[in-house]
């Protein structure tokens, strides 16, 4: 039996509560941890948790065997949670996005490495059957290699949504919605594109004058092979809609799920192939459902790791990609110029105090509501 804590009980934590109850055969939640020991009991009331109650991680480590923590918590503590966690040979699952800075995600993986417990990063989107079947079908290379590959991150956020304490913010959120949002679609592009040769980008604030930090930014992206990428994220569009298109050599697909194949008649005008329409949506509908998604799926599949020794499938490797690409999305915004990959260390958007030197404040932060004086988990 894996005994598991939560550390951190915002919102995205009942997620992880939700997933973890899905296999009690497997796992057990042992402890709760936030500063608000109110919001523990209330967890623990609402989902009949019996776990002992901590305001603290180090009481936590102290006191109670733990095998796996889930890390809930605002990004810029992810990486002191992480390495105390690791030190003490706990596995840990890190919420999005994997830290402040690359120069953070380097020190968790060093951390990793000496202590040899496992370290995934949540990329919940991946486990999606959609998402999984057009990724098999992208690497099939049926639709022809990738030309232009597209993601729209759209959210929409209203002003108040910036009034959160931590929210809004270089030092405590780390960015915008290019962190905080388009980081699902970022990662999954990054999974089914591979890692650019170069970046430039355009970020901008349109909408939220009570935060320093972006509302929209813009990147397209280089790759070695030819093709190119972009990639769309922003909290100031109604409806958010979200989507992924792949212009592949002889077709275009797509999530939602679409498929439109083209031939050229002699005149060089398209005409619909038919035939690999319909190849392609046989494939993609042959795909067999998951049987565990979003959440449950990567905590199945991090238990799965535990249990069986392997590799999870999005490590902190995987973590520190999708991070990569948002730095240099910044550094490319802020410096009006195109960024190679893979950065390096001398780069000003490589460490927290580099990105805190150098990046845009739009706004001034007002405003401030559940305001704590410190995360108080560490």
């Amino acid at each position: 039996m894996i005994k598991v804590a939560i550390i951190g009980l915002g919102n995205i934590s009942r997620l992880h509560i939700q997933a973890y109850i899905k296999f009690p055969e497997r796992c057990k939640i042992v402890a709760l941890v936030d500063i608000d020991l109110k919001k523990t009991q209330a967890y623990n009331d609402e989902f009949n948790l019996q776990a002992k109650l901590f305001s603290d991680l180090q009481t936590l480590i102290d006191r109670e065997k733990v095998d796996l923590v889930s890390i809930c918590t605002p990004p810029f503590t992810h990486k002191d949670i992480t390495i105390t966690c690791l030190k003490a040979g706990i596995h840990v699952l890190c919420e999005k996005p994997m830290a402040s800075s690359l120069a953070e995600c380097d020190e968790m993986l060093a951390a990793q490495k000496v202590s040899g417990a496992l370290l995934s990063i949540v990329s919940n989107n991946r486990f999606r059957t959609p998402i999984m079947a057009l990724k098999r079908i992208l690497d099939s290379e049926v639709a022809g290699p990738v030309v232009h590959a597209q993601a729209d991150s759209f959210w929409w956020r209203g002003l108040v949504y910036y009034d959160l304490w931590w929210r809004g913010t270089w030092e405590k959120e780390g960015g915008g919605c290019t962190l905080n949002h388009g980081v699902h679609h970022i990662d999954l592009f990054q999974w089914m594109m591979g890692m650019p040769a170069s970046v430039s980008s355009v970020i901008v604030n349109l909408m939220h004058s009570n935060a320093e930090v972006e509302d929209y930014s813009l990147a397209i992206f280089n790759y070695s092979s030819g093709s190119i990428g972009t990639v769309s994220c922003s909290v100031v569009h109604h409806g958010e809609e979200q989507k992924m298109i792949f212009q592949c050599e002889k077709a275009r697909i797509s999530f939602p799920w679409n498929v439109y194949a083209s031939d050229s008649m002699p005149n060089g005008f398209p005409v619909k192939n038919k035939a690999l329409e319909k190849q392609l949506n046989e494939l993609y509908s042959a795909f067999p459902p998951l049987e565990h998604e979003m959440h449950e799926g990567q905590i199945d599949d991090v238990l799965k790791a535990i249990q069986n020794g392997t590799s999870p499938l999005v490590d902190g490797t995987e973590g520190r990609k999708t991070l990569e690409l948002i730095s240099a999305i910044y550094q490319s915004g802020v410096s009006n110029s195109p960024v190679q990959f893979p950065m390096t260390k001398d780069q000003p958007f490589y460490t927290r105090e580099g990105i805190l030197k150098n990046a845009i404040r739009f706004h001034r932060k007002t405003g401030a509501t559940e305001f704590k004086a410190s995360p108080g988990v560490v």
